[in-house]
């Protein structure tokens, strides 16, 4: 009997190791179908970034998310995607609820901070943009999304020190010398506003929303003409001559006592 009973044993062992075996199998095919469909996913996120479709990419973030919920970078990806395609709350809201959850990230401070800002919440988002600064003072965009969020409170010369601290992290940066030169021209320092602005057209990155603000001022300064011609670098000839008339509109509006 003890013989026989250790057969079976023996027996039972074996065939517990046979299944193991198979499910183990099983397993690892389901987690390799698992890793195509994820990259199969991310890549259809990215895809639709890069056409700047950011309706079907965050749908395509939600998606991973839903499945790695833990994951900080779909997070990011996700909350960011939101914020793009005009749902400032929902992208509070992930990125919110994953530091609640997770603790402290820089990144993703600095992106409920952007998202606050673009749901007009600005001592929200200054809030988060300040720790966001503070915990990676070498990241220039969020210490840029603080000088925005400053700026639109009024407080143009903290404004201005937060830019200062961006440019020292990303020297030249047309992005950075826009906003500073926006923030200059709003307290009324035209003459910086407009050097500060030409700087930043003058840099290789810059882009079209660059060159018009420098445009619009030196409409202001009754500069005209050159007004124009960087108009004509980025606009049709129709919208040339409107931005024109509107220029001369606008500068004579602003000589009136």
């Amino acid at each position: 009997m003890i013989r026989s009973l250790a057969f079976a044993t023996l027996g039972a062992t074996l065939t517990l190791a046979a299944c193991a075996g198979l499910d183990t199998s099983t397993t690892e095919s389901q987690d390799k179908q698992s890793e195509l469909v994820d990259a199969a996913t991310r890549n259809a996120a990215q895809a639709a970034e890069a056409a700047y479709d950011y309706r079907t990419a965050a749908a395509s973030w939600n998606t991973l998310f839903q499945r790695h919920p833990n994951d900080a970078g779909l997070a990011l990806a996700l909350a960011r995607d939101l914020r793009y395609n005009g749902q400032p709350q929902q992208a509070i809201t992930i990125a919110g609820g994953f530091l609640e959850r997770h603790g402290a990230s820089p990144a993703l401070l600095a992106e409920l901070g952007k998202g606050y800002l673009a749901a007009d919440r600005l001592p929200l988002a200054e809030q988060a943009l300040r720790r966001a600064a503070k915990a990676a003072p070498r990241d220039w965009e969020a210490q840029s999304a603080l000088g925005v969020a400053l700026d639109y409170q009024g407080k143009y010369t903290a404004a201005q020190q937060a830019y200062a601290l961006a440019l020292q992290a990303s020297p030249d940066n047309p992005i950075i010398l826009n906003n500073l030169g926006l923030s200059q021209a709003e307290a009324g320092q035209l003459a910086a506003a407009q050097a500060t602005l030409q700087k930043a057209a003058d840099q290789p990155a810059a882009t079209a929303q660059v060159r018009q603000n420098l445009a619009l001022l030196k409409a202001l300064a009754g500069d005209f003409d050159s007004a124009e011609r960087l108009s004509r670098q980025d606009l049709p000839p129709d919208a040339v001559r409107a931005n024109a008339a509107y220029y001369r509109l606008l500068a004579g509006a602003a000589r009136v006592p």
